[in-house]
This record gives structure tokens, C-alpha cells and sequence, in this order.
């Protein structure tokens, strides 16, 4: 129904009034009260021994409540990892230790050594300038092939060497790919640099903890794309507090990028500190400190090679990446490069034999996390750029080599491992090929000669896999969370509806599109739906957003629980009606018996539900809430193609 609003209208955005006036409520605009700052130290080297951290001058500066160093995290744990990647040779990665403060070393600019919490944020930067620092610089490892030199400076000392692991996929296929290439008429190679890049959202990274000593409730305020996770990894890994005694509330968050999907240290020290001061702790990055501590993206370097035979069919595919970890891993770091990198190498294309193998390298710099398409861009630019080279050393044209590789029946299993269930690459390309004149190009070009001027036109392919899951396959592959989604459906007396969702908002319009999803069902108005997330006090236990999942995975979700809800209330409309439950139907918010005139509304039977006297109580509890998880089968796979045209 969309003219009503439903699925398929476009309605206005319901959360664009308090963030276009200025009203959102973000959490930097949250101040509790007896609120105190801090402000943190950090590492102005890129390796070096801390020999000595003095606090004297600092402390005793006006406001300063209290200096934090390692020490007072002796018995706290490190920031966790959240996916653990197995090698090429059956063992797991190397894992460092990443403290909350800087212990004995700091490993990349940035690395927080000590942080002053005082009355006021100017205080706590007077302070923390009078700190004094005795640092012995050490040589530091910044290029990923020097790091894994024999001899080379070691980011961590305990381990045994700066490389994280060596992953091969699919390691079966490593022979028969080696022999497509030495039987291949043709074989092009090509060496790329991703860039390392700063996700930077418009809103920098804030943490306020607090600390109730009347319950022993601590609360962090954070600027999360995924509250319940960082509660998951804070409280039971590093600050071992249990889950029923820790709130994490992420309000409005503007942006994210990937970058705020992680547990960071400073979330964790904010909850801390509030602990043992007694009084909330206030943290907002400046823009130049989150260049130094938001975890950055990509950072890939790669040599990948295609084998063509004498038809210019695909024959074989490998690539050779050193990924970037940075000094320590983040949250979902390890498995950047591979699992959501590597089981996209066949891209959109029917190529037989594939192998890939990734060397993640530990460096002193930043560490490295998911950005935007986290793995897949990374990949599609290696095998588009590759498939162009081809077209050229071939002496063809790019966009026919593409679509004579092209997969074409489905659903298609890929030699890395995935399933695509649909698609249609040539309609795409069609409609690209349409969309851009692609038959005038040659026009066009010759006019810019005609002015002294070039004229280019590239063409690019990709597919994704997003709606991040099933847990049981990701479990597998190391992730130490599961990925489903969760929702909370309950519908008032009077027949609105709160929707209590695990995903989170960060830009996405959520609070206008999942009311649609949800109406449509019933025949309401959208506007009767409310939707609440960000809260752990207040939401099912979920898994946030980020790839593409909130409505895949998250959406579902709401749909199984509000299809609960649809079966109660069939329920009691039937006893209105007097007639069988297989009988009822429901459409535009009245619920009818089918074959006769007889109707109720939505509202007269939700007010049943919670005023019930004439109800079926000897069947049915009173109320009408229920709550779905969906774990999803599959990722999806979307796919399309890019057209750009320059003139030069």
C-alpha cells in the first residue's frame, strides 16, 4: 500500500526534523551531572621502551582529579579481538595483548599512555602537558614486506616474528590453479596499492561512563553502530563486569563508516574511571586525535594474476596481499582481508580455479579495521583493474571480455566457497551500457580532441555479500560473536506499535523505513510505528549495523515477530467473531472472516488484548508482544556495475 505510506512509498524522513533543527541528541550533547574530562597522553613515536611516566606535576595541577597509567590496569583485560582467522598450516594467529593504556611500549602515534581526568576538559589538557615522558625510540616497521625481514624491528616482543598469519583459500585449489596458469595462452599480472585511509564521520568518537555505587550499575555512553557487541566485548573481556550490571546507550551517532563499529580503549577506560572515581567520565576526540585513534581502513598491497586461454575464457585466478594490521588487532581486523575479501575473488565472473593468499603484517601504525565495504571493494578493485589489463594486452574490448566470463546460470557456487542464489550481470550491463551512452562515447571523444582535450570512459563490476551471517558458518570461520539480529514487537492498547530492534542507526533513516516494513504487514499508518534502538537496557540482544545488514537481517527479524503477533491477534479476533482461526483474514487493518461480512478492526482487537474480558483466557495469555532472532541462511548477494566518464 504505497500510496499509504507502506513499503514502496517514499515517505519523508522522520528523523531528519531534530537533526536538520539542530535538535538530535547526540552524545557529546549528553552531560551528567558532577561530570568530569579526560584527556588523553599519547605516544608522539611510532615505537619506543617506555622507561619512565611521571605524573607528579600533573597531579598536582588545579581540577585534576586523578592520573591513570597501566598500572592502575593491572588486573583489567586487554581490548579483545572479535574474530580469530586460522592459517594456510592449520594454526591460529598471532594475538597480541592491546591494553587499555600503553604497558612497557608504545607501538604507533597515538598509543595512549597515560590520561588525566579533572574538573574540566581544559584542566585535564593543562595536566597532561606536564606530564613527563621518558621514551627510548626505538626503529619503527612501517612498510609490510620490510616487516617480515629477518632482523626487523618486532612490533610485539613475545612474539615470534610481526607477521599475524599466512591464510591460503582455498588451500585444495593452490596445485590446480599453478597448473591452469602453466597451461595458460595468456597470463596478466598486476601490482596494486590500496591506500590506507581515516574513515572520519562528521561526528568524532565520545565516551561518558557512570557509575551508580547505590546498585553497582555501570553505564557507558558511546558512539556505537552496535551498543550490544561493545557491552558483550567490554563487560566479559576486559572489564569483567556482567552483562545484567553494564548499560551501553548509543544515542544519535553522525556517521560511522565502519570506524564505530569497534570496542575501543577509551570506552573501556571511561567505564573504569567513572568505577573509581565515583562520578561520570567525559571523553569527546578532537578531529586530530581520531586520525591517531579511530582504527583506519584497507591498507592493502597485492599482486594479482588472471590466466586466460586461447579464447580469452577465465581460466584461473590468484592474488598475493599483505594486509596492514597496524600495531594491534581490532575488533574485526583479521578477517578484513580474508574471509570478506577472499570469498569475493570471482567477483562476477566464471572463473573454475581460484586461490588466494593473505599475509596480515603487524606494523607500527594505526591499527587497521572494516571501512566501507570492509574486504570487497578491496577485491573488486584488483580483479577489475586485472580484467582491464587483460582486455588490453589482448587487444579486445574490456566490457566484451567481461561479458563473455560472466556467470549466467544460478544459483552458482564459486571456487572460493559462496553461493550466489541470483543475478543477471548482462541486464546490468545493458542498462549501464544505456545509462551512459555508451554508443556515443566514440562522438564524444572525438569532440574533446577536437578541442586539445581526452576523453576516457571506465567501466567497473562488483558484487558484495552483505546481510553479514549465519552464525553457525561465521563461527566457524572464527568470528567470536554470533550474527544474527533480534527484534521486539509491542503493540499498545489502543493498536500502535513499539518495535524494539538490536540494529542501530548511524545515518541509514531507520526510524522511517522500518515502519514501512511493519505496517505494510498489518495495513496501518507508519506513523503508528515507533521504532527504539541504541539501548541495551531497552532492546533484544543484537548485533548493530553494518554490511548492508539492518534490513536484511535485522528487517527479518521484525518481520517474524510482528507475524507473531498477526497469529495472536488472529486468535482473538476469531473469538470476537466467533469463527475459526483458519478463517480469519487480515488486510488494511481490519481482520475479517473470510466468506461472510463479518469484520473487527486492528484496534478493538489489540484493545481486547489488554482489556480482556471478553477474551480467550483458557488459550491465550493477555497482551500482545512478541520477540524474533533471525539468523539468516545466506549472505545476499547484490551486484552491479559502474560507469565513469572523464574528460581531461
Amino acid at each position: 500500500m504505497p500510496a499509504d505510506g507502506g513499503i514502496g512509498a517514499s515517505n519523508k524522513r522522520r528523523e531528519d526534523v531534530r537533526f536538520l533543527t539542530g535538535t538530535g541528541n547526540y552524545t557529546d550533547d549528553i552531560n551528567k551531572r558532577g561530570q568530569a574530562y579526560v584527556v588523553f597522553l599519547r605516544s608522539n613515536v611510532a615505537h619506543g621502551v617506555l622507561n619512565k611516566v611521571d605524573t607528579a606535576a600533573a597531579e598536582a595541577m588545579p581540577g585534576v582529579l586523578k592520573v591513570f597509567t597501566a598500572a592502575d590496569f593491572a588486573e583489567v583485560g586487554g581490548v579483545p579481538c572479535g574474530w580469530q582467522v586460522t592459517d594456510r598450516h592449520g594454526e591460529v594467529m598471532q594475538e597480541p595483548k592491546h591494553p587499555v593504556l600503553a604497558e612497557g611500549k608504545v607501538r604507533h602515534v597515538g598509543d595512549p599512555i597515560a590520561a588525566v581526568v579533572a574538573e574540566t576538559e581544559a584542566q585535564a589538557r593543562d595536566a597532561a602537558e606536564a606530564i613527563e615522558l621518558d621514551i627510548d625510540e626505538l626503529p619503527a616497521v612501517i612498510d609490510m614486506k620490510a616487516a617480515l625481514q629477518d632482523g626487523s624491528p618486532k612490533v610485539h616482543d613475545d612474539l615470534t616474528s610481526n607477521l599475524c598469519y599466512d591464510w591460503g583459500f582455498v588451500e585444495e585449489n593452490k596445485a590446480a590453479v599453478e597448473e591452469a596458469f602453466a597451461n595458460a595462452a595468456h597470463v596478466t599480472t598486476l601490482d596494486l596499492v590500496n591506500n590506507r585511509l581515516v574513515a572520519n564521520p562528521m561526528e568524532p568518537r565520545v565516551a561518558i561512563g557512570d557509575f551508580d555505587p547505590a546498585s553497582g550499575d555501570s553505564t557507558l555512553f558511546t558512539t556505537s553502530q552496535n551498543p550490544h557487541v561493545i557491552r558483550l566485548l567490554m563487560g566479559a573481556f576486559v572489564l569483567g563486569i556482567p552483562e545484567h550490571k553494564l548499560r551501553v546507550v548509543a544515542p544519535d551517532v553522525g556517521g560511522g563508516f565502519g570506524s564505530k563499529i569497534f570496542h575501543y580503549a577509551e570506552e573501556a577506560f571511561c567505564t573504569f574511571a567513572a568505577k573509581v572515581l565515583k562520578r561520570p567520565v567525559k571523553w569527546t576526540a578532537q578531529r586530530s586525535e581520531s586520525f591517531i585513534s579511530d582504527a583506519h581502513g584497507r591498507d592493502h598491497v597485492s599482486t594479482i594474476q588472471l590466466a586466460l586461454d586461447a579464447d580469452n575464457n577465465f581460466t584461473a585466478l590468484r592474488t598475493d596481499t599483505y594486509a596492514n594490521m597496524g600495531a594491534y588487532l581490532s575488533t574485526f581486523a583479521p578477517s578484513v582481508p580474508t574471509w570478506l575479501h577472499g570469498t569475493l575473488a570471482a567477483g562476477n565472473y566464471k572463473t573454475p580455479l581460484i586461490y588466494v593468499n593473505v599475509k596480515a603484517v603487524f606494523t607500527n601504525t594505526v591499527p587497521v579495521d572494516a571501512y566501507r565495504g570492509a574486504g570487497r571493494p578491496e577485491m573488486s578493485f584488483q580483479l577489475e583493474r586485472v580484467i582491464d589489463k587483460a582486455a588490453r594486452e589482448l587487444g579486445v574490448d574490456p566490457i566484451a571480455l567481461r561479458r563473455q566470463n560472466f556467470i549466467t546460470e544460478f544459483p552458482y557456487a564459486t571456487p572460493v566457497a559462496v553461493e550466489y542464489d541470483t543475478g543477471d550481470y548482462h541486464a546490468t550491463m545493458d542498462k549501464l551500457e544505456e545509462m551512459a551512452d555508451f554508443a556515443g562515447f566514440e562522438a564524444r571523444r572525438a569532440a574533446s580532441a577536437e578541442k586539445g582535450l581526452l576523453r576516457g570512459l571506465g567501466v567497473n563490476c562488483y558484487i558484495e555479500a552483505c546481510g553479514i551471517a549465519p552464525s553457525n558458518l561465521v563461527g566457524q570461520l572464527g568470528a567470536r560473536a554470533g550474527l544474527y539480529e533480534s527484534a521486539t514487537v509491542r503493540v499498545n492498547a489502543t493498536g500502535g506499535l513499539v518495535v524494539m530492534t538490536g540494529s542501530h542507526s548511524h545515518g541509514q533513516g531507520h526510524e522511517t523505513a522500518f515502519p514501512q516494513v511493519v505496517a505494510d504487514m498489518i495495513g496501518i499508518d507508519p506513523a503508528m510505528v515507533e521504532i527504539v534502538h541504541g539501548d541495551t537496557a531497552n532492546t533484544p540482544m543484537g548485533m548493530g549495523t553494518y554490511g548492508s545488514r539492518s534490513l536484511a537481517v535485522g528487517g527479518s527479524a521484525m518481520v517474524r515477530a510482528t507475524e507473531k503477533i498477526i497469529a495472536k491477534a488472529k486468535k482473538i479476533a476469531a473469538h470476537l467473531m466467533e469463527a475459526a482461526d483458519s478463517d480469519i483474514e487480515l488486510k488494511d487493518g481490519m481482520f475479517s472472516v473470510a466468506g461472510t461480512d463479518k469484520s473487527v478492526a486492528w484496534g478493538d482487537v489489540t484493545l481486547a488484548a489488554y482489556v480482556p474480558h471478553n477474551y480467550p483466557l483458557e488459550e491465550l495469555e493477555p497482551g500482545l508482544e512478541e520477540t524474533a532472532f533471525y539468523d539468516p541462511a545466506n549472505f545476499t548477494y547484490p551486484a552491479g556495475a559502474y560507469a565513469c566518464e572523464v574528460e581531461v
